[in-house]
């Protein structure tokens, strides 16, 4: 077989063709990935195209860590101290024991239900047991505090109530937390 060398040099020049194609074409796909400003921006020329394509990049990744560490403070879940936090409380995010405090001020009642990020029947339950036991919800509202749910109910005892309305309620709002404990 006989090397012709101008064949090699048309393969050569074939095969430099191809990659600059190639090239053009990945720099087409890059650039129409990279929002513009306005469309009578002046025509970029390769290096300043490829320069922003870069810093583009960069705010994006400067955006995604932004976000990840707002999501993590939402969540409570905040990487520097959760490990701590776990092994100072002794439970795992969201499953926690419900705790029940009923304060009772003439005719009203204070009802404060403290659950993990779990534990909203729990607070379904308090206010159907309200209901059942003839009180009026004037408020209610909660507060989340890492993976602790405070709820806060605030109702009044009227006089369609059974007589000792207050005792029987709190009574059996403790039964009723006291038995999901057992479980």
């Amino acid at each position: 077989m006989e090397n012709n060398p101008s064949s090699s040099r048309t393969d050569r020049k074939t095969i430099e063709r191809n990659r600059r194609n190639q090239m053009k074409a990945l720099y087409s796909q890059l650039n129409s990935l990279v929002p513009h400003q306005s469309s009578r921006e002046p025509v970029l020329s390769l290096p300043d195209q490829l320069d922003e394509a870069a810093s583009y990049i960069k705010r994006l990744q400067t955006n995604l860590e932004r976000m990840k560490e707002k999501k993590d403070n939402l969540m409570g879940t905040e990487r520097t101290n959760y490990a701590s936090m776990s092994s100072c409380n002794g439970t795992t995010t969201g499953l926690r024991s419900p705790q029940i405090e009923v304060r009772e001020t003439g005719s009203t009642l204070e009802v404060v239900l403290i659950t993990g990020l779990d534990g909203q029947f729990m607070f379904n339950e308090t206010i159907r047991v309200l209901h059942e036991e003839g009180a009026e919800i004037i408020n209610a509202s909660f507060s989340v505090v890492e993976d602790t749910v405070f709820h806060t109910i605030h109702s009044k005892v009227g006089d369609s109530a059974p007589s000792n309305g207050a005792a029987r309620i709190s009574q059996r709002l403790n039964q009723f937390v006291q038995d999901d404990n057992a479980f």
